[in-house]
């Protein structure tokens, strides 16, 4: 569930984007200036692009959080990827909305192939 205050923002500026869709449909109806229709295409696209990347801040901000926190708690400490888990706990913070899929994925491996080294650790014991 997302939180109230991002939920609220999220609305705020989707109204905002329904009234500029409705403004542009009037321009069109009305033969406006293009590149007055042009700019008001470009402000929608910006202001769904902001909602948007507020949505995936958040989801996967979180999800990457806790996956890092859980990779680096099941790597006992000779797992082979401990360099791995430091540099992306440590770029956590700095990560661009863009490349947090990209990093979720790396992390999903990381979490996966340790969870196969405990398999096998557990096995062996």
């Amino acid at each position: 569930m997302l939180p109230k205050d991002l939920t609220k923002d999220i609305k705020t500026r989707l109204l905002s984007i329904k009234g500029q869709m409705d403004g542009l449909i009037k321009m069109l109806d009305e033969g406006k200036d293009p590149e007055k229709i042009l700019i008001q295409f470009k402000a929608a696209k910006s202001g769904l692009d902001k909602a948007h990347f507020l949505l995936l801040d958040e989801t996967f901000r979180k999800s990457l959080a806790i996956k890092i926190s859980v990779t680096s708690s099941a790597c006992p400490g000779n797992c082979g990827n401990e360099e791995q888990i430091e540099m992306l706990r440590q770029q956590f913070p700095a990560i661009e909305v863009d490349d947090l899929t990209e990093k979720m994925k790396e992390i999903s491996r990381l979490k996966k192939h340790l969870d196969r080294f405990n398999q096998l650790d557990q096995n062996n014991s």
